[in-house]
């Protein structure tokens, strides 16, 4: 086995417990003894393998799935059965304004060639802008691939639940009639889960055109897997995109958005546009406690006193207030605009979000969003 190899496969364990896996380093070890017995012809083989070595929980296999197809970019391996979201499964607590701009060590230009992990995990840590037309597509496919399993919130409605926090009086009556009636079994209800909705407003002002088609697809994807999303892009007006991107191919849905959007590559009036939102569309789509997904520069041409009060009234009508910067992931980058300046104060968590690896990151902190604050 070459060094390349093995040193690829060290660090596909190291992100695996960075992904709350229990992992050990000689997890890499027993790996490499894996290639060897199973060898690289079959990927299915390959993968059966790895999991078998890796997983020791139901609750770990969303986690080990994203991490096989960001290493190995095997799209087609992870079943449809693996990937679904695991009931109870632990998720980290979200720490007030995130900052955090996440780092994964590489193992060098000299691996690009290997199992087909390298070309991903360059790929990862892209600044969008700089990708080529090739580069472009292809990370396209795998944002189209990403898994968004949001964090559940309380509904309104109550179901029956063997450890509830109340009693069900009317299952309780209703058992009375049964043979098993006098003893008299007190039955419990619950609050019944519900998905948390999601508003995006995303930025498509001239500064932000380098970046715009790809958050575009994010949110195509963030649609077709979260159910509960309205989506809006804004430039020097506000418009409402939901119904464009409902439609299953990313890139019919792009063309829709195109045809109804008319101020692309525009200036930019956050405040404006965050004031239209909270008169016209807050009451419509901001029930449920929804988060408040933005994405922008924070390039403001508009009078900062509206934008602070825009800022206040949207994050009060959001559970939390997320926002994106494609610069942030920049190392001298500093939120030093005086949009972004005004809007920090009312911003839960700030993430950067330049590259595939920043929109993994963006993913997990929507699995990790609490259900009070």
């Amino acid at each position: 086995m070459s060094d390349a190899l093995t040193a690829n496969l060290v660090h596909f364990v190291r992100y695996l417990r960075s992904r709350g896996i229990g992992v050990v380093p000689q997890t890499a070890e027993d790996l490499a003894t894996a290639v060897d017995i199973v060898g690289l012809a079959d990927r299915s083989d390959l993968y059966a393998a790895f999991r078998a070595l890796c997983v020791n929980r139901p609750t770990e296999l969303p986690a080990f799935d994203d991490a096989f197809e960001y290493f190995f970019g095997f799209g087609g391996l992870v079943t449809a059965a693996s990937r679904r979201p695991v009931a109870g499964s632990p998720k980290p607590a979200s720490t007030p304004l995130r900052t955090t701009v996440p780092v994964v060590s590489t193992v060098g230009e000299d691996t690009v060639d290997l199992v087909g992990g390298s070309p991903a995990e360059r790929l990862a840590t892209r600044d969008f802008r700089d990708l080529s037309v090739d580069e472009k597509e292809e990370v396209r496919r795998i944002i189209s691939k990403l898994r968004f399993v949001p964090a559940d919130t309380r509904s309104r409605r109550w179901v029956g639940a063997s450890s509830g926090s109340r009693p069900d009086l009317r299952r309780t009556l209703r058992r009375l009639a049964r043979p098993e009636g006098d003893l008299m079994l007190l039955e419990m209800r619950s609050p019944k889960p519900r998905r948390r909705p999601l508003v995006v407003l995303a930025d498509i002002s001239g500064s932000m055109e380098q970046y715009s088609e790809m958050f575009l697809h994010f949110m195509h994807a963030a649609g077709g897997r979260l159910g509960r999303m309205e989506a809006f892009v804004f430039a020097t007006r506000l418009t409402r995109i939901t119904r464009q991107l409902r439609h299953k191919l990313p890139d019919e849905a792009l063309r829709q958005v195109g045809h109804s959007v008319h101020d692309w590559s525009g200036g930019t009036r956050i405040g404006e546009i965050l004031d239209e939102f909270n008169h016209t569309w807050a009451r419509r789509v901001a029930r449920g406690g929804p988060i408040g997904l933005v994405i922008s520069d924070g390039w403001d041409t508009g009078d900062p006193d509206l934008l602070d009060r825009a800022m206040r009234r949207f994050a009060l009508s959001m559970h939390r207030v997320v926002w994106l910067n494609p610069l942030a992931s920049r190392p001298d980058f500093a939120p030093e605009t005086r949009g972004m300046r005004t809007v920090l104060p009312y911003v839960d968590d700030f993430l950067a979000a330049g590259t595939l690896l920043d929109l993994r990151e963006v993913v997990a902190l929507l699995e990790s969003i609490p259900v009070r604050r």
